[in-house]
């Protein structure tokens, strides 16, 4: 009887509330305890609990009671079998409406129940139940631990069968994987991305059979399901998704469409060039027509709210405008690609008219930007797809480049040296910036385009009047520290590493076209000094070939100039850096027996096979770089003595047939030879020793013939 007066009490809820915890604290058995119980779960369920009762109904029950009713298995006489269940579901989705409770263990460890529950065959009986179970996981997963809680405990494939198998409450399952995903994606896809594949199927399955608005509303939610790795193109099942993906988009940007209908179309079609660069897309002439018009779209795009830009207007837009800056990267790329393109010669010479009106545009809004605006990530964007342009367009927009280059050193400069939250942010690119070591890293991406400008005198002279030169040699001292960094070993080759070969492309620029800025500008000195210390280093490891390369000739040159410097006077680094230095150049060649005769031929070293295409350059210089460095070091022969060269180089000339050996690689051998010749009697002689005069006539060598026959 008091239960029931208390349930038809019509005063307010918590009054009533405060009556039964009364009764559940005084409770003298089960029937009693489980009546009041009922009446509390019923108010609970009747609308919002203040946070002061809320607190009181877990001070009276705590989680014990919820804990017996969930592992209960026998309901009262005439209920659902579930009854103690779901009362024990709904004193839980009442505590986690409280974020501390939210987090406590006893709710975390009910996680693998919940999920148990969202998998298992619904019944009308059971919504409540399931309402409750969503009401818990999104507590749960707005705490601290929560998200961490759900992955490893099983609740993302539990949400994926559930939306897969359009339970009751699917919308909630996808609300909450989207929630995840946006937080772990990396753990998400790497413990259950059987089943993401197959809500991606599914949603991709609807985005290309639907016809109403649905579809605008899916390519918001399909860039969640499109994970960086592991590569969709690597599954049957994923690459179904992706043809899909192609004929929905092909669809849409096919037909006329309105702003709000393009811009996440076209943020769909950026993320999938993310993930899969330009894979998802099929050959042939529907593949290259589709591929022109995202690249075109985007360059529309690009034009619209950039040329004439209203600052409200392109705030609004960067998000869009961005995603265009990805799709027009990947136009870039594919107007390169020589084998197996996805377009014609035609196709890619209207591209590049068209890419280079957008550039214009990113140029004409970069030289609007204002001081207090250098922080914003649209202005990174903008100044990384500029580079990336200027990294493979040498002749276009020459004009434009050059009144803009003040501000792109001045920008490079002031995220270099301040450090930038703005380019911490993540950054769409098609190459991973995983190893880059800064995440002000402006420069990266300026770095090529740098380099063929400095080969230029008007842009070069631009650079070193705006400070160029001494802020990319402090950039590759810090970026050398970040390649070095890792104890043990060099790690293998990153974004790092590429940004260092790039600048001592620049510097050799410098070096040949500008000698007396090296000499006069004290951070050249800094830098020769690193490269002395950085060559003995880096030369016995593996896979590190190129830079390498670049390091040693860079410094062979550098040398050349700065000969009269205190750091190459004969100092134990000098000695080191040279000695490595004449190994590099030394080894590259080796004998192989030559097939068409019964002699040998003269071959790459097989460690040096690989890289060939990019070393080969830059070994002809350091062999030039090396016959210059000789008369001004006297200690120098002495090094090449010690690493018996003369003698290893003698007899592979004197083994190879002579018609094995092209004119570029006797010019170089000469060079260095009739310069030891000269400068030292002991090198005079071990060549003589060794027949010198004999192949040196073979080879054509006149200089070095004409040098060993003089006293």
């Amino acid at each position: 009887p008091t239960y029931q007066a208390m349930a038809s009490d019509a005063g307010d809820r918590n009054s009533t509330l405060k009556r039964c915890l009364g009764v559940l604290r005084d409770a003298r058995n089960d029937s009693e305890q489980f009546a009041a119980l009922l009446l509390v779960t019923k108010a609970v369920r009747a609308g919002e609990v203040d946070a002061k009762t809320r607190r009181q109904i877990f001070d009276a029950i705590g989680f014990t009671f919820p804990n017996r009713l969930l592992t209960s298995r026998q309901p009262p006489a005439g209920c659902p079998e579930h009854t103690f269940r779901a009362l024990g579901l709904t004193l839980l989705a009442c505590f986690c409406t409280d974020p501390e409770l939210a987090g406590h263990s006893q709710i975390l460890n009910k996680i693998p129940t919940f999920n148990d529950i969202l998998v298992s065959s619904c019944n009308p009986d059971s919504t409540s139940m399931i309402d409750d179970v969503y009401q818990c996981l999104s507590a749960v997963m707005a705490t601290s631990r929560g998200p961490r809680e759900l992955v490893t405990k099983g609740t993302v494939s539990a949400l994926c069968q559930a939306y897969v198998n359009c339970s009751y409450g699917s919308d909630r399952a996808l609300t909450l994987l989207l929630g995840l995903l946006a937080i772990a994606e990396a753990k998400c896809w790497q413990r259950d991305a059987p089943h993401l594949l197959a809500v991606l199927s599914k949603l991709t399955n609807d985005f290309l059979k639907t016809e109403d608005m649905t579809k605008f509303e899916l390519c918001e939610v399909l860039p969640h399901f499109i994970p960086l790795s592991p590569p969709l193109t690597q599954d049957s099942q994923g690459c179904e998704c992706l043809h899909r993906l192609y004929k929905g988009l092909a669809n849409i940007l096919g037909s006329k469409l309105s702003q709000s209908q393009r811009d996440p179309a076209l943020k769909l079609a950026a993320c999938l060039v993310q993930a899969c660069g330009s894979e998802w897309i099929p050959a042939g002439n529907a593949g290259s027509k589709f591929l022109a018009l995202l690249v075109n779209l985007a360059c529309v795009e690009v034009r619209l709210t950039l040329e004439e830009p209203d600052p409200l207007e392109v705030e609004g837009k960067k998000e869009v405008v961005t995603a265009c800056y990805v799709l027009i990267e990947m136009g870039i790329q594919e107007c390169l690609r020589e084998e197996k393109p996805l377009l014609e010669e035609v196709q890619k010479m209207q591209l590049v008219r068209i890419m280079e009106e957008a550039f214009g545009a990113v140029i004409f809004y970069l030289r609007q930007v204002k001081q207090e605006e250098l922080q914003d990530p649209f202005i990174f964007a903008s100044v990384r797809i500029l580079g990336a342009w200027m990294a493979e367009e040498t002749s276009s927009l020459k004009q434009e480049i050059c009144e803009l280059l003040p501000f792109l050193v001045h920008y490079a400069k002031k995220l270099f040296k301040e450090g930038s939250p703005a380019a911490s942010l993540p950054q769409p690119e098609l190459v991973s910036t995983e190893g880059s070591g800064l995440p002000q890293d402006a420069l990266r991406f300026l770095l090529p385009g740098f380099c063929h400008l400095t080969a230029e005198d008007r842009p070069r002279d631009i650079l070193i009047s705006e400070g160029a030169p001494a802020l990319l040699c402090e950039y590759f001292l810090h970026q050398w520290e970040v390649l070095t960094s890792e104890p043990g070993s060099l790690t293998p080759l990153t974004s790092t590493e590429m940004s260092l070969q790039t600048a001592c492309g620049i510097f050799l620029n410098l070096v040949v076209t500008a000698p007396d800025l090296i000499r006069r500008d004290k951070t050249f000195s800094s830098l020769m000094d690193m490269l002395l210390k950085s060559l003995p280093l880096l030369l016995p490891q593996k896979d590190h070939l190129v830079l390498a390369a670049n390091i040693a000739t860079l410094g062979l040159m550098m040398a050349r100039i700065l000969a009269s410097s205190a750091v190459l006077q004969g100092t134990q680094s000098a000695q080191e850096f040279f000695g490595a230095a004449i190994r590099f150049l030394s080894q590259a060649h080796t004998t192989q027996a030559d097939p068409g005769s019964d002699g040998l031929a003269v071959a790459v070293s097989p460690a040096y096979a690989s890289a060939w295409a990019d070393v080969r350059e830059l070994w002809l210089l350091g062999m030039q770089a090396l016959a210059g460095c000789v008369p001004l070091f006297p200690w120098l022969p002495q090094a090449v003595l010690q690493a018996r060269w003369l003698e290893g180089l003698s007899e592979l000339l004197a083994r190879v047939a002579p018609a094995s050996v092209d004119f570029e690689l006797i010019a170089a051998f000469q060079g260095v030879l009739v310069e030891l010749a000269r400068a030292s009697k002991l090198c005079r002689d071990v060549i003589l020793s060794h027949h010198g005069g004999e192949w040196a006539n073979l080879y054509g060598m006149a200089a070095l013939e004409q040098c060993l026959s003089e006293q």
